[in-house]
């Protein structure tokens, strides 16, 4: 069985199977790139989950075991829907981990399923309940959980660091100078200038 530190589920909050999917899954990518996790900015992750999914709860684990955080700037959304990411560490290269459509075929029938789709939140489902499922995740291989994908030519360049900052000319607030905009012959933040903050999503690169 996969052993799966208990401070990866009281990070998370509660006991469900997608954390550890996410765990195991920056596991491997560590393993398959020859790297360690990450204490600064190194690895960096391109989740394709997006929003309203149950199984987003993998970016929690992906988060715990590589170290590539959103506090740290190092994990992106892609907001592709799909149970998978891919990982790049500067000098190592970039792989693509996906979860199997059979695994997750084999979850579906699962009691914790059916709780959840009565719109039962993972704490409010019996807990041995919740173990079993956990179990089945822990008992599998790597193999029985997900394709993996080497990329050899991708390319990622992140954004550079700045401490560089000034005050928005309309509402007074600091902003960091990449965030500053034009209006009015002014230098004002996002929020004053009427600009969509989507120009800054990132795009995974394309091959």
């Amino acid at each position: 069985m996969f052993n799966i530190p208990d401070w990866t589920f009281e990070f998370h909050g509660h006991k469900c199977p997608f954390m550890p999917i996410g765990f195991r899954m920056g596991i491997l990518a560590l393993q398959k790139l020859g790297a360690e996790r990450s204490k600064d900015h190194q690895m960096h992750v391109f989740s394709e989950m997006g929003i309203g999914h149950p199984q987003g709860c993998m970016q929690d684990g992906i988060m715990a075991s590589t170290g590539a955080t959103y506090g740290k700037g190092m994990i992106e959304k892609l907001y592709y829907g799909k149970v998978a990411a891919t990982f790049w560490y500067p000098g190592k290269g970039a792989v693509r981990i996906v979860l199997k459509n059979e695994f997750q075929d084999k979850l579906s029938p699962h009691e914790f399923f059916k709780f959840r789709k009565q719109g039962i939140e993972p704490s409010g489902i019996p807990e041995k309940v919740c173990i079993d499922i956990i179990n089945i995740v822990l008992n599998a291989t790597n193999d029985e959980l997900f394709e993996v994908e080497i990329i050899p030519d991708f390319k990622y360049e992140p954004v550079k660091g700045s401490f560089n900052k000034a005050k928005c000319e309309v509402c007074g607030e600091y902003v960091f100078e990449r965030y500053l905009r034009r209006k009015d012959g002014k230098n004002v933040c996002i929020a004053c200038s009427g600009h969509k903050q989507d120009e800054f999503i990132v795009e995974i690169p394309k091959l």
